[in-house]
């Protein structure tokens, strides 16, 4: 009896010790994820070349993994659930600075002067202006995600530059999230609300293609230039690839070319990238309490 418990203990503590290793172990496989400013379809289209290509350049397997929400992608790059990221402007410094050792390696080529646009349904009444629109005082009003750099951290910041309020304040209500920026121009193309905050490049794609009318939803004023997406890299990456790997991988990421592989970006190249290149972005997301 008491020699059967004995090993029947023994046996439990070796599952233990096995279950731990699993745990520990380095991952063999590249995992990256990407803030959902678009739809699921859209980003899987344009990050799964872009795995394909990174595959064949480390000589290590690279998969895309998507997140349902900004933030969800900050928590999987916290974890460890990734190890490489193509986050915004806010939501790479939430990364760096939840991660010690994490590094911005790329942008693209437009990203260190990057703007939002304000856009207003027609029946608004406002026309485009070279000045902040103080007319949409009063009106329906909606941000993107509330962690977008681009579609409401920097809207934010000049509404109450311009103003001296907050949004909430200055339109007379509390202002909506849409959760992307896609969403954004449906809703203000339909007329669901007024205004809104939107990447320039979404909105500039989607009249492209023909899916948002601009005659119906109108750009009424363009925000000044800040910096905005980037790739950011986890230190993990140097353990489990080997030493120099995050300089191998920004280097191959440097020499994306074409339209397969930056088309989805709307970018016309990437460009090295380094943390303090979005210091202004970390102090004022602290400003505003998005970060701390």
């Amino acid at each position: 009896m008491r020699h059967g418990l004995l090993l029947l203990v023994v046996a439990a503590l070796f599952n233990l010790a096995g279950c731990g290793d699993a745990t520990d172990a380095l991952p063999t496989t590249l995992r990256f994820t990407a803030i959902p400013g678009e739809d699921e379809t859209r980003l899987r289209e344009k990050f799964q070349p872009v795995a394909a290509y990174l595959t064949k350049e480390l000589g290590v397997k690279v998969e895309y993994v998507h997140a349902t929400k900004y933030a969800a992608s900050v928590e999987m790059f916290k974890n460890q659930q990734v190890l490489l990221a193509w986050f915004g402007g806010l939501t790479g410094a939430q990364a760096r600075a939840a991660v010690p050792g994490s590094r911005a390696i790329a942008q693209g080529v437009e990203d260190p002067k990057y703007h939002s646009y304000f856009i207003a349904h027609t029946d608004a009444g406002l026309e485009r202006s070279d000045a902040f629109p103080k007319g949409i005082a009063g009106k329906t009003f909606t941000f993107g995600d509330k962690l977008s750099t681009s579609g409401r951290l920097m809207p934010e910041h000049f509404i109450r530059t311009s103003t001296g309020t907050s949004p909430t304040d200055f339109l007379g209500s509390d202002p909506q999230f849409s959760g992307s920026h896609d969403k954004t121009c449906e809703l203000v193309a339909a007329g669901a609300v007024q205004l809104g905050a939107v990447s320039y490049t979404t909105y500039d794609r989607r009249v492209k293609e023909g899916t948002t009318d601009p005659s119906a939803c109108k750009i009424i004023w363009q925000t000044p230039d800040y910096a905005d997406y980037n790739f950011t890299a986890h230190p993990k990456l140097e353990e489990a690839f080997g030493a120099g790997f995050t300089d191998k991988l920004q280097k191959a990421i440097l020499a994306m070319q074409g339209d397969a592989l930056l088309g989805g970006f709307q970018r016309s190249g990437m460009i090295a990238a380094k943390n303090e290149d979005f210091q202004a972005i970390h102090d004022l997301a602290v400003k505003l309490g998005l970060l701390r």
